[in-house]
């Protein structure tokens, strides 16, 4: 299977994309947050709880921003030299501070998730015969580990936990379902969580030695081993993804009645609480630290416009981390949240055609156009958690 990574214009499915005309009312929550209800106008009732940073780099027309820890920010960058090509970046904290990623005799790259000064995503080019290989990176391009196993025709790391990374691979000769691969820093230490099944598997979050991912429509936690598989799956839900996992929690999302809830789990099926927030018709949850939960909806709650959320374990804790952006912003995500109670995602200034919530979409659905990394930096001590308590997420 060859790769083309592109600007997000065509491949991701889109959000619906109403112009943003009236915040709900906001409420003053237990840390200082604010939270959403159904009805009026926002009010802010002390100083802001973060500081929305715009991490597009110079030079760069879009960019992504996808994991945070330690201080350091992951994702990728469309366009730097009026191509059409994705660059993996890491900042520490500004645009200025941006590294392009992309290893040499590589074209295309992408950066998913880091901790402890190790980043982790994927690429493809020449020396790869335009096909993906994982890739696990210490700070700078020169220094990529290519973690791509052998008998595979690609693969993708999308979450590392520094002694542990996660991702996907895919072959031709199974039709190219793909597997749940776990690694500990070398191509040779992969191990396949569900083998031998001509099922579509990924492993999308990794923490404390436990992965979590989706199988054939269901939310899937793994304990290291592909005999260690417990399912998420919620009883009356169509379809289930665990997108993150931190401290005995799972998040991600289902789909009941053609919507997607966000969703947390606390190790069982039976324990799944919806954080589906009223006047909210889609909600996906997308990262975890420290018992609070980021990802994205939109509702009559929002005008229908997607915005970045943020909860404390359930749907009435739910605050609009959209409200924080500068003016001009009429989409939002967040996609993971850091021990220090900093989010990262993406936000973008044109809004795009209709559409719903996309499957695997992390970054360039609903934000199809002018979309950049934005990091909300928190300047009130995060109520939930603290760094000597949990040094990553």
């Amino acid at each position: 299977m060859r790769i083309a990574m592109r600007c997000g214009h065509a491949t991701g499915k889109i959000l619906k994309a109403l112009l943003l005309a009236v915040v709900p009312i906001a409420l003053v929550i237990p840390g200082g947050e604010v939270a959403i209800s159904q009805t009026g106008t926002a009010t802010v009732t002390q100083a802001p709880v973060f500081t929305a940073i715009d991490l597009n780099p110079n030079g760069f027309v879009e960019s992504w921003a996808l994991g945070t820890s330690d201080g350091e920010q992951v994702g990728f960058g469309c366009c730097p030299v009026g191509g059409d090509l994705l660059h993996a970046l890491l900042w520490r904290g500004n645009a200025a501070s941006a590294v392009d990623l992309t290893p040499p005799g590589f074209t295309n790259s992408q950066a998913y998730g880091t901790c402890g000064g190790q980043q982790v995503g994927f690429g493809a080019g020449p020396v790869t015969g335009n096909h993906s290989h994982a890739l696990l990176w210490h700070g700078s391009a020169a220094s990529a580990v290519n973690l791509h196993p052998r008998g595979l025709e690609g693969s993708e790391a999308r979450a590392t936990s520094c002694n542990e990374q996660v991702g996907r691979g895919f072959t031709a000769q199974s039709g190219d379902a793909d597997h749940a691969l776990l690694w500990r820093g070398s191509a040779s230490s992969v191990a396949d969580l569900f083998p031998g099944k001509r099922f579509g598997a990924i492993a999308l979050g990794v923490s404390g030695g436990q992965q979590v991912g989706n199988v054939n429509g269901h939310a899937l936690l793994w304990r290291g081993s592909s005999d260690s598989a417990v399912d998420l799956h919620p009883k009356g839900f169509e379809y289930s993804e665990a997108s993150g996992n931190f401290g005995g929690q799972q998040v991600g999302w289902g789909s009941i009645r053609g919507h997607h809830h966000a969703l947390l789990w606390r190790g069982s099926a039976g324990s799944v609480v919806d954080l589906n927030p009223l006047a909210f018709t889609t909600s996906e949850a997308l990262g975890t630290c420290g018992g609070q939960q980021v990802g994205r909806g939109y509702g009559p709650a929002t005008r229908n416009a997607i915005h970045a959320l943020l909860w404390q374990g359930s749907a009435d804790s739910v605050v609009d981390l959209h409200a924080f952006l500068p003016s001009g912003f009429t989409h939002s995500q967040a996609l993971h949240i850091d021990a220090a109670g900093d989010v990262v995602g993406s936000a973008s200034t044109t809004p795009g055609p209709p559409g719903t919530l996309g499957r695997w979409a992390t970054w360039d659905s609903p934000l199809n156009s002018n979309s950049h990394a934005i990091l909300w930096k928190r300047n009130l001590p995060e109520p939930g958690i603290s760094r000597e308590q949990n040094m990553r997420c």
